[in-house]
């Protein structure tokens, strides 16, 4: 899966005093109280980040395409929209941008090829939607939510998923659509670097480049929570593995009970460490903190071995973003509906 990013939009609670708000109100006052009822984070990924490697101009290309996508979702939720409006928006406008690893910035198979994963989850209703290794699906996460909606199932993987869609309206694309150059060559040198024993593969390929995933989470007027995850998996991956992204309790969860859950990383430990899950379990049993939580659920993949973040909302608008890497694209609203967009740690 799996790199990271993102962004919340929650504010203080009122006092008990004051929870009935006036019938005249003012739009002003009105917008305000909307704020303080949402949260709205959302990633682009984890990995080895660093700010000498990054140039000015690619690091202002990452901030303007995450600072779209917050904009994005969070005006979904302040219209009053539903959380799962608002992370599948802001999901597929990050799959349309090529610097990250889902959609059209995809990474390619040994084969050559690009295999796509994804997953939606509705805390209210506890269904879930996931497809993996779809080829010719331009916006996945779409796809994922068509599965929840439409089917019986809650995953549908490469030729049966692209069928789906065709039987539901969608235009599947030319594979072509998913090139991109740099990608390509990530692979060569991938592939050049493992032939020459392997031992320097990293500094061929970071782990920047193998965690690509993108995601997101958010809480809505009517206290229902989303999350959502997409990626295009690890470079020079096997044909035909499927990391955590599309696989419910491990990338990505929701549950109103309890939080709402996106993860980018190893996607084989996320898994084992059945990360979204865990840090709703947590919550719900431990009497954990968001925060507490989330950090326990990565602690868990670190000691397993593996690398990456997540990112989580809480049922009432808490939000946390820990990651055992570098750096994670993320975004967030502060409660003063400022967009705050991190990279490094």
């Amino acid at each position: 899966m799996l790199c990271f990013l993102l962004f919340t939009a929650a504010a203080s609670f009122a006092a008990a005093d004051q929870a009935s708000p006036a019938l005249n109100a003012s739009p002003d006052a009105q917008m305000q109280q909307k704020k303080q009822t949402i949260a709205f984070v959302i990633h682009g990924g984890a990995g080895t980040i660093e700010r000498d490697k990054m140039t000015p101009e690619k690091e202002n290309e990452y901030r303007a395409g995450l600072e779209q996508a917050l904009k994005k979702g969070y005006e979904i939720l302040l219209r009053g929209g539903s959380s799962l409006d608002a992370v599948e928006t802001a999901v597929r406008f990050l799959e349309d941008d090529p610097n990250f690893n889902a959609g059209k910035g995809s990474v390619f198979t040994s084969a050559g090829e690009n295999e796509l994963d994804a997953s939606i989850m509705d805390g209210k209703t506890l269904k879930a939607g996931a497809v993996a290794s779809v080829k010719r699906v331009k916006n996945p996460i779409s796809l994922a939510r068509l599965v929840m909606e439409k089917s019986s199932h809650v995953m549908l993987d490469c030729a049966g998923a692209e069928a789906f869609a065709k039987e539901q309206g969608i235009k599947l694309v030319d594979p072509k659509y998913f090139f991109t150059q740099r990608r390509w060559d990530e692979l060569q040198r991938d592939k050049a670097a493992k032939k020459g024993g392997g031992a320097g593969t990293q500094n061929f390929v970071s782990d920047q480049d193998r965690h690509g995933t993108v995601g997101a989470v958010a809480l809505d007027q009517n206290g229902n929570l989303a999350a959502a995850t997409s990626t295009g998996g690890t470079s020079n991956k096997r044909p035909g593995r499927i990391g955590d992204s599309p696989i419910i309790g491990a990338g990505t969860y929701a549950n109103n009970a309890t939080c709402a859950v996106s993860g980018t990383g190893d996607g084989e430990y996320f898994i084992r460490a059945v990360v979204g899950h865990e840090v709703s379990t947590l919550i719900q049993y431990r009497g954990m903190s968001v925060t507490d939580a989330a950090e326990q659920a990565i602690k868990k993949v670190g000691e397993l071995g593996g690398t990456g973040g997540l990112i989580a909302i809480d049922r009432e608008g808490h939000v946390a973003m820990p990651f055992n890497t570098s750096g994670m694209y993320r975004g967030r609203v502060d409660p003063d509906g400022k967009f705050i967009i991190e990279i490094y740690r």
